[in-house]
């Protein structure tokens, strides 16, 4: 298990289920898209519309693409290992 990141702050935090431990999986307030005070998610830093996140439950670092916002260009996207819809 990895060590929570240094720059982890409860202050800063997402709602995007964990692809490690789906621990919202048995949750009804995450089931109907709700904020949950037991699901969150560590937000780390952003880049554009990319979240770098961190799992408090499992300690699980990733990226999440949101679409939102900022959004890369496809060049970025494909450099970047993913792939445009």
């Amino acid at each position: 298990m990895l060590p929570l990141d240094p720059h982890a702050d409860r202050g800063r935090r997402a709602w995007v289920p964990c692809p490690s431990c789906a621990d919202h999986r048995a949750c009804d307030t995450c089931a109907d898209g709700r904020t949950c005070s037991a699901h969150w998610r560590y937000l780390l830093s952003n880049t554009g519309s990319r979240l770098h996140l961190q799992c408090p439950s499992c300690t699980h670092v990733w990226e999440h693409e949101t679409g939102f916002g900022a959004t890369r260009s496809v060049s970025d996207q494909v450099i970047g290992g993913l792939r445009p819809e």
